[in-house]
């Protein structure tokens, strides 16, 4: 098939979320966009707020996924790049310094300043999962993106270090691995997202990106080209699905259909005269509800959610350096009203974002509901084979079945200093 024609390129990422289990299986195309290949997605059962609570139901869902992608793609997925969230994900701002030994900077002195940074004391029971560099400073000259071949005699590095619960990143693996998969790498799900949906002209001027999903809200800031803060808040759609049971006495299934099709974060935007019909619990009728009485359930919930936003943005010292605004996405950002409400009180520009630079099957990934799974891809893409030194290959087909293989392999080169702080430029300059 054609999407697979440069193998050696083919990357598969995986977003266990709370609502759903998404795989995508993709590749590098010539003009630095990804061709989506396959992909497959089945509701998640054993999540909860990007944690997981039910190992057997989480490895069903990530088969299920899987294997619907397998099936699109034509292939046999043997390693994915995972997307982690969750309360238990923590970040600071950090920063190390190192004398340069020869006068020059090296790629070992990068990576001695980059470990020196990372080695800020980390709570008991926390991984570091990502150090990205923000800036460098050569003596007394800072703002330094590239600091290779500089000369000078001290260099300083200031990171964002994002740390994860061990138990429940080694959970996730545990689940990855029991669907027979090996774990490419774990990536925070607001990083990968950002690199899915925003543009470099936004991250230059200043952005927070708002990841709704179903059990947490992610968000991530960038400024000056660099990530600044992020942050994981509890509250996202599923509150707003439970916001309608409890309101409307419907089970939980019909509320979700409901919130799907009918709701509205802003009341004034719904039709007073627009009718909805509710199922009820047991064998009680149906009842007749308007769309503007759904909304007023919904809009409070929306409220308290960017409430929450604006004021961690505030708390991050970053409110007054996002001048590109609040990108939104994730599938709970899709509701009607949602970014109006949110202009409202974020008092800036808001735009809704759906995943960019893609082929293949675009019209069915261009969804905010995809923004994860097609930033894991490339996220893997931009650094998975410099940072880690793999790669991922896909095999000669075979003639009896014309699947492919999509394992990976370790790079002859790829675990020297300067393809990993390559990588690092690659991906967060």
């Amino acid at each position: 098939m054609a999407g697979l024609s440069n193998a050696s390129n083919m990357v598969v990422g995986l977003d266990i979320g709370t609502s759903k289990v998404v795989a995508i299986v993709g590749q590098r195309t010539d003009d630095g966009g990804i061709e989506i290949a396959g992909i497959g997605s089945h509701p998640s059962r054993g999540m909860k707020r990007g944690v997981v609570i039910n190992i057997e139901s989480t490895v069903q869902s990530i088969q299920r996924a899987v294997e619907e992608a397998e099936l699109m793609a034509g292939c046999d997925i043997h390693s994915v790049y995972v997307g982690v969230a969750g309360s238990h994900i923590s970040s600071m701002n950090s920063d190390g310094v190192v004398a340069i030994k020869e006068r020059e900077v090296t790629p070992s002195d990068i990576e001695r300043v980059i470990d020196s940074a990372r080695a800020r004391a980390i709570s008991e029971g926390q991984r570091v999962l990502h150090v990205l560099p923000q800036e460098f400073s050569i003596d007394a000259q800072g703002g330094i993106r590239e600091p290779l071949g500089m000369s000078g005699v001290r260099l300083e590095a200031q990171v964002h270090l994002v740390t994860a619960a061990m138990n429940a990143v080694q959970n996730i693996e545990k689940c990855v691995r029991r669907c027979g998969l090996e774990v490419d790498a774990i990536i925070l799900e607001q990083l990968a997202s950002s690199m899915a949906v925003l543009t470099e002209d936004e991250r230059e001027l200043g952005v927070c990106m708002v990841d709704i999903g179903g059990g947490t809200t992610d968000m991530a800031v960038f400024s000056e080209g660099a990530i600044r803060h992020t942050a994981v808040i509890p509250i996202a759609g599923d509150q707003v699905t439970n916001d309608i049971a409890m309101a409307l006495r419907t089970p939980t299934q019909h509320a979700e259909e409901i919130k799907v099709k009918y709701a509205c974060a802003l009341t004034q935007l719904a039709a007073s005269d627009e009718m909805i019909k509710v199922p009820s619990v047991g064998d009680r009728p149906a009842r007749d509800l308007s769309r503007q009485a759904l909304a007023e359930v919904v809009e409070p919930r929306y409220e308290e959610l960017f409430t929450l936003i604006r004021d961690e943005l505030r708390r991050s010292g970053y409110e007054d350096m996002v001048a590109a605004g609040v990108v939104l996405t994730g599938g709970t950002s899709r509701m009607e009203g949602v970014s109006e409400l949110a202009e409202e009180i974020f008092h800036m520009p808001v735009r809704i974002a759906s995943p960019q630079n893609v082929k293949g099957l675009a019209d069915v990934v261009r969804n905010p509901i995809y923004a994860t799974g097609v930033g894991l891809l490339h996220y893997a893409l931009k650094e998975g084979p410099n940072s880690h030194g793999r790669q991922s290959q896909v095999g000669v087909s075979s003639a009896s079945t014309g699947r492919h293989d999509v394992s990976r392999r370790d790079a002859k080169d790829g675990n020297t200093a300067l393809a990993r702080i390559k990588g690092w430029f690659k991906g967060n300059f």
